[in-house]
């Protein structure tokens, strides 16, 4: 009887309709704890190319498509996509009672902080449009082509930089590199060889396989990582041309010219993948880089535990959400300091359009302490590429992250005293800083 009972118990549950909800959600409604506040950390959306399409010309047989915005601006396309996230965020946080499901009230609670370029920028709004649809609430910026410190600390003067990786370093990690992925280099020069109709019967390309594998170290004073000017560094912005072809919803015969679908790209833009990470994810670089993110991070989550724990507290703006649009730069400073990977969609660490690091910080229903949850958030290149709406039925990739080092807290994020040590670690190692009070810290 009790077997008859397992079975029939097990069958009933797999023929309930599914509700769609994230396991995370299903799990905070049965416990009872409670959403306080989030931190996300995005890339901008769909963009053009930032080179010269001639300069892309030099690599291929054909020439490329043209696009319909200068270089390195966001499109109309991935702007509705942007516009889309924001509606999904919208969505999730007023599930979880964190802001009204509707209505402009809770504008004034959320902040919306981009780079000063146009694609975050234009992001930034796409994403407040979606969650607060005619609620007219725009980004905050520095001055387009400002250098702005917290997505680019090194751009502006370092006294005393860290030391970076050394020539002989990083050019035996980038010789590893183009040798391990050969193949895939191959079968990206053989797109570029073939594919397309000539532009020209007296253009003569360069095949990527000839151009020797050449790394320079990143320097401290002047902003930029380590870069790869052989093979795998062209590879990684020509495959990452072709994802945004793809994105962006260009006909097929458009996206490297015809020879790739939605499989062959998932597999190339492991070049872009591994080229960003020996660039962006080297920890003396990505510390310099991320520094100011990771303060901005720990400190405004400092201000959300203060005023939960005093009910007198007035409100101010930014607590509920802090949304911070840079770039996949930004993503994968942060992801080498705090070691964090992924798995999303057929690919391993990648940061395509509209991708974000999410914090969150929630309290305990049984114990009143704090503890925070990380995510990896993205949409999946054919969601972007079809500008699907997302919800609970068609949500986008949202990938539970650990955190090494962090006192766990039932197995789904870590206590709030263990992140904000972490954190304040990891941007500040030589020394230690001021951070918060002691019951902010105790998360009391």
């Amino acid at each position: 009887m009790r077997f008859l009972f397992v079975r029939v118990a097990l069958v009933a549950a797999l023929c309930l309709p599914s509700t769609g909800i994230p396991a995370w959600a299903q799990s905070s409604a049965r416990t009872g704890d409670q959403l306080q506040f989030v931190v996300y950390l995005s890339r901008h959306g769909v963009r053009s190319p930032t080179g010269s399409l001639d300069q892309y010309y030099s690599y291929s047989r054909a020439r490329w498509p043209l696009w319909d915005v200068p270089p390195g601006y966001l499109t109309a396309h991935g702007f509705e996509d942007m516009r889309l996230l924001g509606a999904y965020d919208r969505m999730l946080l007023a599930r979880e009672g964190l802001l009204k499901a509707a209505g402009c009230d809770d504008a004034a609670r959320v902040s919306f902080y981009a780079d000063s370029d146009q694609r975050t920028r234009e992001s930034g709004k796409a994403l407040a449009e979606g969650m607060f649809p005619a609620c007219s609430v725009l980004p905050g910026a520095l001055p387009e082509g400002t250098p702005d410190p917290l997505f680019h600390p090194l751009r502006v003067a370092q006294p005393n930089p860290e030391p970076v990786s050394s020539d002989d370093d990083f050019n035996a990690q980038a010789t590893r590199l183009t040798q391990a992925l050969r193949p895939q280099l191959t079968e990206l020069d053989h797109i570029l060889a073939t594919c397309g109709t000539p532009a020209s019967p007296d253009h003569n390309r360069i095949s990527i396989l000839d151009i020797p594998t050449v790394a320079e170290p990143g320097k401290g004073r002047d902003g930029r990582p380590g870069e790869l000017r052989g093979p795998l560094g062209i590879a990684s912005t020509l495959t990452e041309n072709f994802l945004l072809e793809f994105t962006e919803g260009m006909p097929m015969q458009d996206v490297a010219w015809g020879c790739a679908d939605g499989a062959s790209l998932r597999r190339l833009i492991g070049l872009h993948t591994a080229a960003s990470n020996a660039r962006r994810r080297d920890r003396s670089v990505a510390r310099m880089q991320a520094v100011n993110l990771l303060d901005r991070i720990r400190t405004t989550m400092e201000h959300a535990v203060a005023n939960g724990r005093d009910a007198h507290a007035p409100s101010s703006r930014g607590d509920r959400a802090l949304f911070l649009i840079g770039h996949d730069t930004n993503l994968n400073n942060v992801a080498g300091v705090l070691h964090l990977s992924w798995f999303a969609d057929g690919r391993r660490d990648d940061t395509p359009p509209g991708s974000a690091l999410v914090v969150e910080l929630w309290r305990s229903r049984s114990t009143g302490s704090y503890f925070v949850r990380l995510w990896y958030i993205a949409q999946t290149l054919d969601q972007m590429r079809n500008a699907v709406t997302l919800n609970v039925r068609q949500p986008p990739q949202r990938i539970p992250l650990r955190l090494s080092g962090c006192a766990a807290v039932d197995g789904s994020g870590c206590t709030w005293n263990s992140f904000e040590e972490l954190l304040a670690r990891a941007s500040h190692p030589s020394g230690a800083i001021q951070r918060g009070t002691k019951k902010q810290r105790r998360g009391e």
